[in-house]
Order: C-alpha cells, then sequence, then structure tokens
C-alpha cells in the first residue's frame, strides 16, 4: 500500500509531464529552455498504437515511429511502463516504453483490440494472422426516454 502523500506527488508529476521543459545548449554554449508538448491518448492492452520517440543523433533530433500491439503494461505512477511488439522481416521484436519518458512525444492509438487478460505474452509463439485480435466496438449511448437530455435541458 502506497503512502497517500507519496501518491499525490506523483499524480502532480504525472499531470505537469503534459508540458516538458528541455534546457538544451547552443553552438555558443548558451543554455536555453525549450517547452515541449505532449500527446498521450490513453490506451490498453491489444491496442495497437504509435509511439513517436524523439532520437539525438549529434546535435541533431529526429522522430522515429514504432508502431505494434501493446503486450503489456505494468507499475503504476511515476515508474509505469509498456511493451509494444511487432513484426519486422518475419522475427517478432518488442520494445519497453517508460510512460512518463521525456523522449516520447507522442502515443496515437490506431486500432483498439478486444482482449480477456492482463499480459498478451501467447502472441510470442504466433505467426502471420494469428497475431490479429479483434477490433473492440464503441458503445452508443443509449438516451433514456425521461431523462432531462431527451427533453432538451441543458447538462451541467
Amino acid at each position: 500500500m502506497k503512502n497517500k502523500f507519496l501518491n499525490l506527488i506523483e499524480e502532480n508529476q504525472i499531470k505537469s509531464l503534459g508540458i516538458l521543459k528541455i534546457k538544451k545548449k547552443d553552438k555558443d554554449g548558451k543554455e536555453s529552455e525549450e517547452e515541449i508538448k505532449r500527446e498521450i491518448q490513453p490506451f490498453r492492452i491489444g491496442d495497437q498504437i504509435d509511439v513517436h520517440q524523439r532520437i539525438l543523433e549529434g546535435e541533431k533530433e529526429r522522430i522515429q515511429v514504432f508502431s505494434g500491439v501493446v503486450v503489456s503494461r505494468r507499475g503504476e505512477g511515476m515508474r509505469e511502463m509498456f511493451t509494444v511488439r511487432r513484426i519486422v522481416q518475419g522475427e517478432g521484436v518488442e520494445r519497453t516504453f517508460p510512460m512518463n519518458s521525456p523522449k516520447i512525444s507522442k502515443i496515437d492509438v490506431k486500432r483498439t483490440g478486444v482482449v480477456r487478460r492482463a499480459k498478451l505474452y501467447y502472441l510470442r509463439d504466433r505467426v502471420g494472422k494469428a497475431t490479429r485480435l479483434r477490433e473492440r466496438k464503441a458503445k452508443p449511448k443509449v438516451e433514456v426516454p425521461g431523462s432531462p437530455e431527451a427533453q432538451g435541458a441543458p447538462t451541467t
């Protein structure tokens, strides 16, 4: 069980990670601070995602995309990590990313998957079309005839 105080501190740190402040050195040796906004959509295990990761090559910075299926999530708070698996030239490749890393600039959810377990390690043994997961369908909103929304009342 975590200390409530530590839990609140971690939540505030996670919320503040939406905008990252990165210190950079210029060619002249001057330090400047740059704000970078992170766009992370909520995702689940079984979803197909694109992880946009910043890579520094010398003084240049580029973004590399790693796309695949989320196989696992573990940890909590600032220690949370997730594993993404994809097939490259017939060989399975898995990468583990820290959720709150400043190197991750964006996470896009491409497709949602229906799964009934917390870890999808069984995908390691599968090849080809057997690795596909069914797509999760969005639940339609059902209006109740006696509700205020159905009568045109504004919601608060």
